[in-house]
């Protein structure tokens, strides 16, 4: 694979740091003080929306999406340096992009399985930023690191299907512009354990949905990822219509759309990475303690110098990882994504956790973005999986070369 960053790649990774620098980061004490105003852990700060328009003025909008009729037409390849940035400031400059989850898979899901109308409908405002969506898939009431052991069922009535069942970690859910749920559940039981399952698209606003909680994150609302809610879904009708793509689709489906959701998190992380290690280094700089700078301590080096080898190391596997999704597709990825889905958090977690202990009791506080960090990394060896059923798998695939 090539390393070098082509000329369009570097042209944009220019224009995204100026936006980072200028515009993202002093947003982030901005946001803050407009969510604590607001009494709403969920609440939209005006600043988000100022982000959004100035990002799209700058021509810096839907990157994430390698198909050129909805997106940036950027490969994976390309896309890693620009999703490392916002990882940067994770809780803001994804969503100013246009770039967070869920609604990146979301989107990514309509525009490849989604029929005409649910695109219009649908895949249309959200590429503009005008509605936010849920992917509901997690339930309480079962191991959904098995998907296949969903519970929710979806019955065919007619011209409609009905949705029973309760979610949660609904990611999107709890955004006050949430107008679609894309959910998963059974619509054959007695089918092959892999084609028992379908999706649906459900309107917030359907009879039957309630929202019952938001769920926090360590405590945060996770609000610019859209926040995460708890779910029920009593005797919800929806238009046959709403189907996406066939009956017993549905676990293919949601495999196809976490592949990219995953090796995006991982870019995500390494950026998050690298803002801890610069804050670490900032702090090993500044700070005294026995009469001389953290940075002659020789612990804080040992730290400094294992954080670099270990993002550098992760991130050469991210750029593999992207540049083998272009070239022979996600599946042929498959073990690398894998891969990435086990080193990258467990790498951001390390450093951030370094740089938190060199901040001391500020590094756990609000007055540092380290703690916020942690939590989102800690969470993303859970997200799409948790390390342990990727760990297993890429096993079975290591064993199956020698059996």
């Amino acid at each position: 694979m090539e390393f070098a960053y082509d000329d369009r790649t570097v042209e944009l990774r220019q224009r995204l740091e100026a936006f980072l620098t200028e515009c993202v980061l002093p947003a982030e004490a901005v946001h803050h003080e407009q969510v604590l105003a607001a009494g709403d852990p969920w609440a939209r700060p005006p600043v988000m929306d100022e982000l959004k328009a100035e990002a799209r003025a700058r021509g810096l909008w839907n990157l994430f999406l390698p198909d050129a009729r909805y997106g940036a037409g950027l490969t994976n390849l390309q896309y890693a340096p620009l999703a490392e940035l916002t990882g940067r400031s994770p809780h803001l400059a994804p969503e100013a992009l246009n770039c967070a989850a869920p609604d990146t898979g979301n989107m990514e899901l309509l525009a490849e399985f989604g029929s005409d109308a649910q695109r219009d409908r649908w895949l249309t405002p959200l590429l503009a930023g005008d509605i936010r969506s849920a992917f509901c898939m997690t339930e309480p009431e079962v191991a959904s690191s098995d998907a296949t052991n969903i519970a929710t069922r979806i019955t065919r009535d007619g011209d409609h299907y009905v949705v029973e069942g309760r979610k949660w970690w609904s990611s999107g859910a709890m955004d006050p512009r949430c107008e679609i749920f894309i959910v998963m559940g059974k619509t054959d039981p007695d089918a092959d354990r892999h084609r028992q399952q379908s999706m649906i698209l459900v309107p917030r606003d359907t009879p039957g949905v309630t929202v019952r909680r938001g769920m926090t994150v360590f405590g945060y609302s996770d609000a610019p990822h859209g926040g995460h809610a708890e779910i029920d879904f009593s005797d919800v009708r929806v238009p046959a219509a709403n189907l996406v793509g066939a009956e017993g689709t549905g676990f293919a489906i949601a495999q196809a759309r976490l592949g990219p959701g995953r090796i995006h998190h991982c870019m995500r992380l390494v950026g998050m990475a690298e803002r801890a290690l610069e804050l670490l280094c900032r702090r090993a700089l500044d700070r005294v303690a026995f009469g001389r700078p953290l940075a002659e301590q020789g612990v804080v080096r040992e730290w400094i110098a294992e954080s670099r080898v270990r993002i550098e190391q992760a991130r050469l596997l991210v750029l593999k990882t992207a540049w083998l999704m272009d070239t022979v597709g996600n599946k042929g990825a498959h073990t690398e994504i894998q891969a990435i889905k086990i080193a990258t958090p467990a790498m951001a977690e390390w450093v951030i956790d370094k740089a938190i202990q060199a901040y001391g009791g500020a590094g756990v506080s609000q007055d540092t973005p380290l703690a916020a960090l942690w939590a989102q990394a800690r969470t993303l060896r859970l997200a799409d999986g948790p390390d342990e059923v990727h760990r297993a798998s890429l096993a079975r695939r290591e064993l199956r070369r020698w059996s």
